[in-house]
């Protein structure tokens, strides 16, 4: 059978099943197959039009098939431009380097180094653990609670979520687990202002403890916002606490801006929320214009490493630094931060007034368009920290609700509970609207009272 002979949604989606992987995971609950997609809308194989806030996973920050994204690349063809060239220089890689310096934060932009990875950004993560590791001459690594940085061995080792971790041995020794500043589900039980001061305490004093178990440590690694862990934004002052006392104990700071990064945060970078600077932080996601691409930053103090010491055969992908470039260009010439700072503001506003009516949203949160509403079940009782139970099956049933309706989301953090919102920086108001008025009568779908 032909792929053009499978016309349906159902006969597409049976074929995947037959044939991929059980590992696949966005199909099970998002069953469409596209046929066309468009700026923030994808259609299916039977002409249904949806309004697309996953977005490639925060991947698509000018949305589907931006013309300046394919005049880009077109643009290589035409010329004649080599696809792959390994890590040799040409003046698509030289222009896409001069866009990415250019944007970085003055104090870090004249010490900065960069180092181009394999395709994802868990490459580019394991990429920062062995940077740090060689430059400091260390091995443990302070990671935290909630955190997500990848699939691989070493960053499914450094990120929270057991599931994946139950069935693979041999994960990487001395990786530290602390905790985040997550105010809704306080790890500490107090919540409100208080946790993540708490928690910056606890980590400063584990930090100069002589019997604290831990080694003096390679690094400390962590997303401003957790994505996967569920759009929870780190305090702005515990940001700076985090600069502050890794600096001061002379431990490389790296930031995961994987998802957080281009824009999404309503900051070009999220860090720069905090007026801070890390010594090493990795981009991938936006940074490639929607193609597979990632690097790692870092201050030039640190570039200790060997040649050779980290390669890959796709670290060269052209097309996607033609698209990278083209985007950077685009969402900086175009206002597109501010735009995404108003439309997340916008969304939470409109979130906030929504658990007004309906207390199964028990928490909204975010910073820009990375935004979580967290379901919870208000019929049992609070937490020590003012929090309902997570409730992971209307989460479940509020995402599917929107499908039908239109709207494709995602659910994450604790227990698949948090209903999550990633959708193009080009997002306009009347359509962001739209999304709004969907995800009301979908949670208004949901419960059962």
């Amino acid at each position: 059978m032909t792929v053009q002979a499978l016309i349906s949604n159902k006969e597409l989606l049976s074929q995947q099943e037959k044939r991929e992987s059980n590992a696949r995971s966005y199909p099970r609950r998002i069953p469409l197959a596209i046929s066309e997609a468009e700026g923030i809308h994808v259609t299916d194989m039977e002409g249904k039009k949806y309004y697309d806030c996953l977005a490639g996973a925060g991947t698509l920050a000018l949305g589907h098939n931006h013309p300046v994204v394919i005049e880009a690349m077109e643009q290589v063809i035409r010329d004649k431009r080599p696809l792959h060239t390994l890590d040799l220089t040409t003046p698509v890689k030289e222009e896409f380097v001069n866009e990415l310096f250019s944007s970085l934060p003055e104090g870090f932009r004249d010490r900065a180094k960069v180092q181009f990875c394999g395709p994802t950004g868990g490459d580019a993560i394991e990429a920062a653990l062995k940077l740090a590791k060689t430059a400091t001459g260390r091995q443990s690594i302070l990671t935290f609670q909630g955190g997500y940085h990848g699939a691989t061995h070493g960053t499914m080792s450094i990120s929270g979520n057991l599931s994946p971790k139950k069935n693979v041995q041999g994960l990487i020794p001395d990786t530290h687990f602390l905790p985040y500043p997550y105010t809704y589900r306080c790890p500490f039980g107090v919540g409100g202002e208080e946790s993540h001061r708490i928690s910056a305490r606890y980590i400063e004093n584990l930090l100069d403890d002589p019997e604290s178990g831990i080694l003096p440590p390679a690094a400390m690694i962590f997303e401003t916002v957790q994505g996967e862990g569920g759009s929870i934004p780190a305090p702005i002052e515990w940001l700076q606490e985090m600069r502050r006392i890794t600096k001061e104990r002379g431990i490389p700071l790296i930031i995961d801006e994987v998802q957080t990064g281009i824009g999404r945060t309503g900051k070009l970078f999220s860090f720069e929320h905090a007026e801070i600077v890390p010594d090493i932080f990795v981009l991938s996601k936006a940074i490639g214009g929607s193609l597979p691409l990632s690097v790692v930053l870092y201050d030039k103090d640190l570039d200790c490493w060997e040649p050779g010491a980290h390669i890959g055969t796709f670290r060269g992908n052209q097309m996607a630094m033609a698209a990278g470039t083209a985007t950077l260009k685009y969402i900086k010439e175009h206002n597109l931060v501010q735009h995404a700072d108003e439309m997340g503001k916008r969304l939470l506003d409109a979130l906030g007034r929504l658990q007004y009516q309906f207390p199964e949203i028990g928490d909204v949160r975010g910073r820009g368009l990375m935004v979580g509403a967290e379901i919870v079940d208000p019929s049992l009782p609070k937490s020590t920290s003012g929090s309902h139970p997570a409730n992971p099956e209307i989460a479940s049933r509020i995402q599917q609700e929107c499908f039908k309706r239109g709207l494709i989301i995602e659910t994450g953090g604790r227990h698949g509970a948090v209903v999550r919102f990633l959708p193009p920086l080009i997002i306009t108001k009347e359509q962001l609207d739209e999304v709004i008025g969907i995800f009301k009568e979908a949670v208004a779908a949901s419960i059962v009272r």
